[in-house]
């Protein structure tokens, strides 16, 4: 384990995720201790804001279009919000994960990460049915009913 400026850089297990080699390093000394030139795998903070805003942003799109469906007197806008939560169960995964600096015992969130998108992407679709259906005018459901005969 080699120690520099409180961050330590393990060259058995590390250098494989680097994008740089150890020759380019030169001086050990002389790199500056930022977390991000030892952790290649940390986030920069612009990528960080974008995170943390687009969780913000997800969730108060949730409430909003709850907040429509009450307006507007029709549930199948909750179903909306409702069926978007695994997208935000995910992006939170992602965020606690890169949090921690990408931590092998957190691995597991990326498997959860990968399944609630999968569940969401389906969640979604099925909301967007029930939307779909919900604004249909019941002429028009009618004539679909005696048309399929």
């Amino acid at each position: 384990m080699l120690a520099v400026n409180s961050y330590q850089l393990s060259v058995e297990s590390d250098i494989d995720r680097c994008f740089f080699s150890l020759s380019s390093l030169g001086s050990l000394s002389s790199l500056s201790p930022t977390p991000y030139s030892l952790k290649m795998h940390a986030l920069s903070i612009p990528t960080w804001i974008i995170h943390v805003s687009s969780v913000i942003e997800w969730a108060i799109a949730i409430w909003l279009i709850w907040s429509y469906g009450e307006v507007v007197g029709n549930r199948a806008w909750y179903a909306v919000s409702l069926a978007m939560l695994p997208a935000l169960i995910s992006a939170m995964c992602a965020c606690t994960w890169h949090f921690f600096d990408n931590a092998k015992s957190l691995e597991w969130l990326v498997m959860l990460q990968a399944s609630m998108t999968l569940i969401g992407n389906f969640t979604l679709l099925a909301a967007g049915w029930l939307l779909w259906r919900s604004t249909r005018s019941p002429v028009m459901r009618s004539h679909s009913k005696i048309s399929s005969k």
